[in-house]
C-alpha cells in the first residue's frame, strides 16, 4: 500500500507561486511523500495536488495594466523521486465530457491509486474501496491530471464568468496555460512530454498538440487517445448523415454477443463480420435509399439483425438505420432491461420499459458512488489537500453551456490540427487505444469515439488498437 510522509523539507514545496505583482487568488498547492510497490521494484513519488491560479495580461489603451487573474484549476501531479528529468517522460492526462474532470483516467487507469467498484454483474457495496494501482503509468512517466474550468475543484474567479471557459478554443487556452505553466514551474521543458486523453479528451488532445506547438512552441513526444472522436460527424446521427449508422455497428455487435443474442460465435468473428459489412455493403444500402431493390432489402435486413440482436421487424421498421439510444433501449426490451452507454456490459431498469431510448446510463450509475467517494477521501486523506468546494465529476453547466462556435455550419473536427501537429514535428506520434462494448451519447455536444482521420489525405488509419499514426 502507498504511504504518505512529510518533513521540514516538505516545507518549500508548499508555497505558494503567483506572478510578479499580482493580486488576488494564490496557488494552493500541498505535497506529500509515498512508496508504491510494484513487484519487486519501490516507486518513492511525490505527489502535489490544489489549484493554480491562471491569469492574463491586461492592456488598456496600449498600457499593460498587469496581470489579472482568471480561473484557479485543479490538478493532481505525480513525479518519481530522484529521477532524471531529462530523460523522464511526462503525460498530461484529462478525461472529456466536455465538462468532465480527470477522475476516470487518475483513478481508473493511470494514477498510483485505483477505485475498487466492481465490475458488471458484480459490482461492490458501499463504501467501496481504493488500492495501489499495479499496471499504473507512473512506472514509466510523471503524470499530471488537469481538471478544467468548472470541474473538479476548478472555478473562475469571483468576477469572472465560468461560462467564457465552456467552449472549444477557451478550453484549449486555458488547459495550455496549465500545462505551460506546470513544465515551467518545474523544470520540464527538456523532458520528453505526451498528451493523454478519453472521450472529448482526445478531441482536446489532438488540438493541443498544435496549440502548444503553434503558440509556446511546444513539442510533444506523443498523443494517446482513448476512445477517440477526432472527427464529429461520425457519430451524429443527424438527417443525411449515414456514416455514423455503419460504423457504430461493430460496437452494437460486440453488446449483443456480450449478452448471449449471438450465440456459438467467437467475439473476434462477429467483430470481424461486423466491420467487413460496415465498411463495405452496408453503407452502400444507405445509400441507394428507395431504389435498394426489395429483395436485396431483406437480405441486409437479415444480415443486420444476425449482427445486432434486434428483430428484423425493428429495422426494418427504423429503416435500417439504427440510432445508438434507441439501441440501448431495445436491445434487452423483452427482459425489460436497458444497457449502458459508456459500457454495454451494464444492464439497467427504467421506470418505464417502453421508451423509445435509454433515459438512463446504467454503467454511469455503477461508477459514479464509488468513483466519487474514493476521491473526496484520497485528496483528503492521503493527499492532505482540504477545499470545501464539492468535487465536480461532470459539470452539468459545462456541458451545456459548451461552445463549438469556431464550426458553425460544420461538424466538428481536429484531425486536420492533429496532421499539422505531425507534419511540424515528424517524432510525434500517435497511439489510439479503441473501446469495444463503448459507444458515444447523441448530443449537440458530441464526445467520444471515432475512426479518427477519417477521409484525410495527410493521415493513415487503421483498426488496431495500438498504432502509430505518421504523416504520409
Amino acid at each position: 500500500m502507498a504511504t504518505a510522509e512529510r518533513g521540514p523539507e516538505d516545507v518549500a514545496a508548499d508555497k505558494v507561486t503567483a506572478a510578479p505583482g499580482a493580486n488576488g487568488p494564490v496557488d494552493d498547492l500541498t505535497t506529500t511523500q509515498h512508496v508504491l510497490t510494484v513487484g519487486r521494484r519501490k516507486l518513492k513519488y511525490t505527489a502535489t495536488a490544489g489549484r493554480i491560479v491562471l491569469r492574463h495580461e491586461v492592456v488598456t489603451d496600449g498600457k499593460f495594466d498587469g496581470h489579472r487573474p482568471k480561473a484557479e484549476v485543479f490538478l493532481t501531479a505525480y513525479t518519481l523521486d530522484g529521477a532524471d528529468v531529462g530523460s523522464r517522460p511526462v503525460t498530461f492526462a484529462f478525461n472529456g465530457g466536455p465538462g468532465s474532470s480527470s477522475i476516470w483516467l487518475h483513478l481508473g487507469l493511470l494514477g498510483p491509486r485505483r477505485v475498487v467498484s466492481g465490475d458488471a454483474g458484480e459490482l461492490a457495496p458501499p463504501p467501496y474501496g481504493l488500492v495501489d494501482n499495479a499496471e499504473t503509468l507512473l512506472q514509466h512517466s510523471d503524470l499530471v491530471f488537469i481538471d478544467p474550468v468548472s470541474t473538479g475543484y476548478s472555478r473562475a474567479v469571483e468576477g469572472e464568468k465560468p461560462g467564457e471557459y465552456h467552449g472549444f478554443t477557451p478550453d484549449l487556452e486555458s488547459v495550455g496555460e496549465v500545462i505551460r505553466l506546470w513544465a515551467s514551474r518545474n523544470g520540464r521543458w527538456m523532458s520528453p512530454k505526451f498528451l493523454a486523453g478519453e472521450s472529448y479528451g482526445t478531441t482536446r488532445a489532438a488540438a493541443l498538440a498544435a496549440h502548444l506547438q503553434n503558440r509556446h512552441g511546444m513539442y510533444f513526444n506523443g498523443v494517446m487517445l482513448i476512445s477517440a472522436v477526432l472527427e464529429f460527424g461520425t457519430l451524429d446521427f443527424s438527417p443525411g448523415n449515414d456514416l455514423p449508422f455503419a460504423l457504430f455497428l461493430p460496437s452494437y455487435a460486440a453488446a449483443a454477443h456480450y449478452h448471449g443474442l449471438i450465440p456459438d460465435r467467437e467475439l473476434s468473428a462477429v467483430l470481424a463480420d461486423a466491420e467487413h459489412f460496415a465498411a463495405g455493403r452496408y453503407p452502400y444500402a444507405l445509400a441507394q435509399g428507395n431504389r435498394l431493390p426489395a429483395e436485396e432489402r431483406a437480405q441486409i435486413v437479415e444480415r443486420l439483425a444476425g449482427l445486432t440482436g434486434l428483430s428484423p421487424d425493428y429495422i426494418d421498421r427504423v429503416d435500417l438505420r439504427i440510432e445508438h439510444t434507441r439501441f440501448f433501449a431495445e436491445l434487452l426490451r423483452s427482459r425489460r432491461q436497458v444497457i449502458g452507454r459508456l459500457d454495454s456490459r451494464f444492464t439497467g431498469w427504467e421506470s418505464d420499459a417502453a421508451h423509445e431510448v435509454s433515459v438512463d446510463d446504467p454503467s454511469m450509475r455503477a461508477i459514479m458512488g464509488p468513483y466519487t467517494a474514493a476521491l473526496n477521501h484520497y485528496v483528503r486523506a492521503e493527499l492532505e489537500y482540504l477545499n470545501d468546494l464539492p468535487y465536480e465529476i461532470i459539470s452539468g453547466d459545462a456541458s451545456k453551456d459548451w461552445s463549438f462556435k469556431e464550426f458553425e455550419n460544420n461538424h466538428v473536427t481536429v484531425a486536420d490540427k492533429l496532421a499539422e501537429a505531425m507534419r511540424a514535428n515528424p517524432h510525434l506520434k500517435v497511439h489510439i487505444a479503441p473501446a469495444t462494448t463503448t459507444a458515444p451519447r447523441r448530443t449537440s455536444r458530441p464526445s467520444t469515439r471515432s475512426p479518427g482521420c477519417r477521409s484525410r489525405r495527410n493521415c493513415t488509419t487503421t483498426s488496431s488498437s495500438t498504432t502509430t499514426r505518421r504523416v504520409t
